[in-house]
């Protein structure tokens, strides 16, 4: 199984996976605004349980990956738990280090544009390789072929459904800019996997 794997797509995404861990425990994790799906998912958990990212990322995107194993292909899997993995490892590594860019936390705007290229360009590149850093893309193409939904509508649910919740911990007015590089984010991630492509 390992031997059909590419080094390339191997590559991609665990470099994928360490941008986006980089942007997530020195922008998010420090400034409110939140990112939706499993990333908020396991800020939220942070927050009211106290568990790190690098646990709860791993966990809740191994039960995304399970709920999805029927539906996806057994590469994306393998490729996807590469980079689930990695964005725990890379995450665990800068966590116990001081934020990278500090002032930052003083602007959400800058915080809502700057971490949405890091998580949009990091899942962007993982799904490139044919994983991704997070679980989402796995439980989002599962229930987009079950619901027979588009699959940019499954995303918008279930960060929707990740900033309501966040409402319990997070002002309103930071939730506008975490709603921000959530809509900004998914457009970058569209935008990387075309580069270089052509249309079908």
């Amino acid at each position: 199984m390992f031997s059909r794997l590419s080094a390339k797509n191997c590559f991609l995404a665990l470099l994928g996976a360490a941008i986006q861990a980089v942007g997530v425990c020195n922008i998010h994790a420090y400034s409110g605004v939140t990112e939706g799906g499993v990333l908020g998912a396991t800020l939220l958990i942070q927050h009211w349980l106290h568990i790190s990212p690098a646990v709860s990322s791993l966990v809740l995107n191994t039960a995304c990956y399970l709920l999805g194993w029927r539906t996806l292909g057994r590469e994306f899997i393998w490729y996807s738990i590469l980079a689930g993995g990695g964005f725990s490892l890379f995450y665990a590594l800068c966590e116990p280090f001081a934020p990278l860019w500090p002032a930052l936390v003083a602007s959400p705007l800058a915080c809502a544009v700057i971490g949405a290229v890091f998580v949009g360009v990091g899942a962007g590149l993982s799904v490139r390789g044919g994983g991704a850093p997070g679980g989402d893309d796995a439980l989002a193409m599962s229930l987009s072929r079950i619901l027979k939904w588009d699959i940019q509508w499954v995303y918008l649910f279930s960060d929707l459904v990740v900033l309501a919740l966040s409402a319990t911990y997070i002002p309103w007015q930071k939730l506008g800019y975490s709603l921000l590089t959530v809509l900004l984010s998914g457009q970058i991630i569209g935008w990387v996997q075309k580069i270089g492509r052509k249309a079908p």
